[in-house]
């Protein structure tokens, strides 16, 4: 009976569909952990698709193609240390999200996810049987078991698992992050290990997903909830632990313990990995976006250059007569701190010709909306020109705060392919932006210091579409809309509630109201990267037309 173990982890980075380079992940792991003198290598759940998959996953041409691949593995990976590796399994009517055991050339043992979640951007139970209990498997004599994520969450499936026999537990994950998330997953695992009394590998992957990041973070409790190992957040890495048999069972041995940063850089750092996943994984290189002189604009240029390189970010200023001197210095100082391609294309030619051209069928009526927003949406028009023409994606703007009141134009500065600060909080924008003046890392590809000038970050928000126009012209106070935000939709607060807190019932029913009616803009908006529990498109589904209001 052995009395040592050997475990690979590969926390690593699938790209959806992409079954045969998601399978070429496996072997080259697999040859590494060959090399190591391993037992087995594990990899994430549903590894071989990705994460989250969503109605991809009930395709028959994808299921068949996914066991081609899993079978392939088999005969590929045989003579050497055994592979778990997550994807779908087709049985009959039902289909499983599903662990594949993989050892001596065959599928040696398959567990089938047992608790389906299905709130925030899940949606298992509509795609998914659930799975039996199940028990653990061999590896060299000892017996694995491993719960599927979510069956990890809650006890019955662990301790199922104890019971008929695990000598500890791997559970491979697709967990996605929000803020103050890694928390909660150590708070369940711990729980796991004390009411099992089995040492616990919790294993996650690494990644974007359209509006989703997957932060890893994995690693190894013993008995008693004991810290043994700790991978690091968002990077992709191959980690060899080792477990030897004691008097008292099986004990991971001290390993490497990352320093996990603090909420605000996780945060920035989402929207600096999700960005460039969802480029690199759709095909894209580089970037524009309109410069506008503004904190929104010089923030999303600043994570555009830390995820792609100063070279692949081009930055647009699209000025009318409304666009103050201020906007221009600010622009130019911030694009030429970053040292990205800054391009200078007045809009005035062609909104006089606009203009000309609507004139009869305006005559006699009051200028107004209409009329400022034939600015954003020439802006719109000519950065989406310039996309087609260069073949650069297009970023969006707009931050949570304006994407929850519809305090943009759509089909103007919502138009594009990614919004990387679609779920931040204008209040957080300036935050973040004052953070990242002062913090430097080595994930980030643009410059040290200083690079969004301190004017943009201090000067009152305008969208300058008429003359002295300021936010609060329309919205309160931007700390006032954001605390009633983050109540109504966050936190799913009533009115009532609200005012309880000490807010103006006025006002919070007018944020409400455009809550409301911004839902169809917000419909056809870019994704972006999902910071929170309640970002808006997976997570908070409401309908478009829709004429209830809170009575309270």
């Amino acid at each position: 009976m052995a009395d040592t173990f050997r475990l690979t982890l590969a926390q690593a980075n699938p790209v959806m569909g992409d079954l045969s380079g998601n399978a070429d992940k496996v072997r080259a792991v697999w040859q590494e952990a060959k090399a190591a003198g391993a037992d087995m290598v594990a990899f994430p759940e549903m590894f071989i698709v990705g994460y989250n998959a969503q109605d991809l996953i009930l395709k028959p041409a994808l299921q068949a193609a996914v066991l081609a691949e899993i079978e392939q593995l088999t005969k590929d990976c045989a003579d050497g240390p055994v592979v778990a590796v997550g994807g779908p399994l087709k049985e009959g009517d039902a289909l499983y999200n599903a662990y594949f055991i993989l050892r001596d050339g065959k599928i040696a043992h398959i567990q089938r996810k047992h608790n389906l979640p299905n709130y925030t951007v899940f949606d298992e139970e509509r795609l998914f049987t659930s799975g039996p209990m199940g028990g653990p498997y061999s590896v060299n004599g000892v017996r694995v078991g491993s719960p599927v994520c979510e069956d990890a969450w809650f006890e019955d499936v662990p301790e199922t698992l104890e019971e008929t026999g695990a000598e500890f537990l791997v559970v491979p994950n697709g967990s996605p992050y929000y803020r103050d998330k890694f928390d909660r997953r150590m708070n369940h695992m711990v729980a796991r290990v004390i009411e099992t009394g089995l040492p616990l590998v919790y294993l996650n992957m690494v990644g974007g997903q359209d509006d989703q990041m997957f932060d890893g973070g994995s690693f190894v409790l013993n008995p008693g909830g004991q810290l043994v190992v700790q991978l690091p957040v968002f990077d992709e890495v191959v980690a060899h632990v080792d477990f030897e048999r004691t008097a008292e069972g099986w004990r991971c041995k001290e390993g490497p313990k990352a320093v996990l940063p603090a909420g605000e850089e996780q945060d920035y750092r989402v929207c600096v990995e999700a960005l460039r996943d969802y480029m690199g994984k759709s095909g894209f290189s580089k970037v524009l976006l309109g410069l506008s002189g503004g904190i929104d604009s010089a923030l999303v240029a600043t994570i555009a250059v830390d995820a792609l390189g100063a070279e692949n970010v081009r930055c647009v200023m699209l000025p009318s007569e409304y666009t103050s001197q201020g906007s221009l210095d600010d622009a130019k100082d911030i694009a030429e701190r970053l040292g990205v391609r800054y391009d200078y294309v007045p809009i005035s030619e062609g909104r006089d010709a606009i203009t000309n051209t609507l004139a009869p069928l305006f005559e006699g009526l009051e200028s107004g909306l209409a009329e400022e927003n034939i600015q954003s949406r020439l802006r719109g028009l000519l950065l989406m020109a310039m996309s087609n023409k260069f073949g650069e994606m297009l970023l969006t703007t707009g931050n949570k705060s304006e994407v929850a009141v519809g305090y943009a134009t759509i089909y103007g500065d919502m138009a594009g392919g990614f919004n990387p600060i679609k779920d931040m909080y204008k209040t957080r924008v300036f935050e973040t932006s004052r953070w990242r003046n002062e913090v430097h890392r080595d994930w980030m590809m643009g410059p040290e210091g200083e690079v969004i000038p301190p004017a943009i970050i201090d000067k009152p928000p305008s969208a300058e579409l008429r003359p002295d126009q300021k936010d609060e012209d329309s919205l309160p106070p931007y700390d006032v809309l954001d605390a009633i935000l983050y109540m109504l939709v966050d936190e799913d607060k009533s009115v009532a509630e609200c005012v309880a807190a000490g807010y103006d019932r006025e006002t919070v029913k007018r944020v409400e109201h455009l809550v409301y009616i911004s839902e169809y803009k917000r419909f056809q908006s870019a994704p972006g990267a999902r910071l929170s529990k309640k970002a808006f498109w997976l997570d908070r589904r409401y309908p478009i037309v829709n004429r209830f209001r809170d009575p309270s």
